[in-house]
């Protein structure tokens, strides 16, 4: 199983409405992320707009282009992406660059 972890921000003005659609994520982009391998996924979001991503899936690519094939996830990138600062033209999914985990305790 893959642990990854990943960065983004979110623009200090859209901090609000980032944190209450999170509270409301649609169910059938719950039930593709759960269909594509994406578990354990947790989302934390600092006051000043750093958000930490966590997942595990047994193949984090695999997972990623699972998602990517959905009509779900276009739609829910395209809305999310006006949130984020720094994605140079990227869509926020496309942004998440894993971390290198350099300790764990098991």
């Amino acid at each position: 199983m893959q642990r990854v972890c990943f960065l983004l921000k979110v623009r200090q003005d859209r901090i609000a409405e980032y944190r209450a659609r999170h509270a409301a994520v649609w169910p059938e982009m719950r039930e593709a992320l759960s269909a594509t391998g994406w578990h354990n996924y947790s989302l934390f979001l600092r006051d000043d707009g750093l958000l930490v991503g966590y997942l595990e899936t047994e193949d984090f690519e695999a997972a990623k282009a699972g998602m990517e094939a959905t009509d779900v996830n276009a739609r829910w990138q395209a809305e999310m992406a006006p949130f984020f600062e720094a994605l140079d033209g990227s869509r926020p999914d496309e942004a998440m660059k894993p971390l290198t985990e350099v300790f764990h305790l098991a």
